[in-house]
């Protein structure tokens, strides 16, 4: 009965999460379009009130007319509205989603003793440090005089993130390091938000209330760091995804495809921005997509090769029961598994015969099942599976 209360606390949250992050990233894609798509204003009135900028649009058989002010309005409305709920609830479910999977279930998603030997307690503290610590970090830089020339900022931040990416690959499972990396992203945005964004904002609205000009400083700020959030979009999506996929977690160079196909994802986000700025250039299309293609063909599946002698199904049966069956059956007997994963079960030939493929790709080729090799599945067993499945694409 735990697991399975535990199963529907996942789905909620899982739910709630895709909820809130898409809340969090539309406002923040159309606030990024609406600053870059702004034009002088062509009423005199509206410049001598201060308006900076303004754009029309028209939507859902209405039409709108967004204006911003360079830095307040000669008197603020009544009913100011605040975009930052959608935040907090997206990390707030996210972190939640992670101690429920990757920290309560550690054993099962965040360790694999073959990279690191780690118990329970030691791995969740280093998670925790990498978040906080990557926010230290990040935060650190932005207030420092590195922060004022926004290439050379961006190489150290291309920098830092590749060493995230391999340090998180070296003490935790492909899967779970691919989650944390996305976690300290995500920590960064959503304290961005919290911590300069929002602030400055009460800020400059306390002094408009006092009749006071705002400090322009604030709204540079937090410019600076929405910006920085709009370029992690994309990579920490892809990692929101990326468990579907072993192909990439489960790969031997997984931090250098993690890095990859982050640095392709900033890329179509850099070229989305100038786009709305009416100075797009294709080349960070280009490389994106060459990058995205160099990793498809670097990772493609390499024929393996050939065990000697011949393998019965007997012994396929055996491994099978032994490595794989606590959780793929009818009725599973490993605690964090009440059903079988993804519906999968290997109880009959006919079931495993008919999965021989997937289970040749899980076990062989990525070498992510069994799952953090919970069940110690040996190099002679993989060759099992492999001299097997070779033989049933000969015959």
């Amino acid at each position: 009965m735990e697991a399975y209360l535990l199963d529907w606390l996942n789905l909620l949250l899982r739910w709630l999460h895709v909820i809130t992050g898409v809340a969090w990233i539309g406002a923040s894609f159309y606030f990024i379009w609406l600053d870059n798509h702004l034009e002088a204003p062509r009423d005199p009135a509206d410049d001598a009130k201060g308006v900076g900028g303004e754009v029309w649009s028209v939507h859902g058989g209405g039409f709108y007319h967004a204006q911003k002010y360079k830095l307040a309005p000669p008197q603020l409305p009544e009913r100011l509205h605040w975009f930052k709920w959608e935040a907090y609830t997206t990390w707030l479910s996210g972190m939640f989603l992670t101690a429920l999977l990757y920290w309560y279930g550690a054993e099962v998603y965040l360790i694999d003793r073959a990279v690191a030997d780690f118990s329970a307690p030691e791995a969740v503290a280093i998670a925790i440090a990498f978040i906080v610590g990557g926010w230290i970090v990040y935060d650190l830089l932005c207030k420092s005089p590195l922060a004022r020339d926004t290439r050379v900022f961006g190489v150290i931040l291309l920098l830092l993130t590749a060493a995230l990416a391999w340090g998180l690959c070296e003490l935790f499972s492909g899967r779970g390091a691919y989650l944390h990396f996305g976690a300290v992203l995500g920590t960064i945005m959503v304290a961005n938000v919290f911590f300069v964004i929002i602030p400055g904002q009460k800020r400059m609205v306390a002094a408009a209330e006092r009749g006071e000009a705002p400090d322009p400083i604030h709204g540079e700020r937090g410019k600076q760091r929405s910006v920085h959030n709009t370029y992690f979009t994309l990579p920490v999506l892809f990692v929101m995804t990326s468990n579907h996929f072993a192909m990439a977690y489960g790969h031997e160079y997984n931090w250098l495809i993690l890095i990859a196909i982050s640095l392709a994802g900033a890329l179509i986000r850099i070229y989305f921005v100038a786009r709305h700025k009416g100075k797009a250039s294709l080349l960070p299309v280009v490389f994106a997509v060459a990058i995205l293609i160099a990793v498809a063909v670097a990772i493609a599946p390499r024929p393996q090769a050939a065990g000697a002698g011949e393998v019965s199904f007997s012994q396929v049966r055996n491994v099978m029961n032994a490595r794989c069956t606590s959780c793929h059956s009818d009725a599973p007997v490993h605690p964090a598994f009440p059903v079988a994963p993804l519906g999968i079960v290997f109880d009959s030939q006919e079931q495993i015969v008919n999965e021989a493929e997937r289970i040749y790709q899980q076990t062989v080729v990525t070498r992510v099942m069994p799952i953090g090799n919970l069940t110690s599945m040996t190099e002679e067993e993989r060759q099992i599976i492999a001299t097997w499945y070779q033989g049933l694409q000969r015959d």
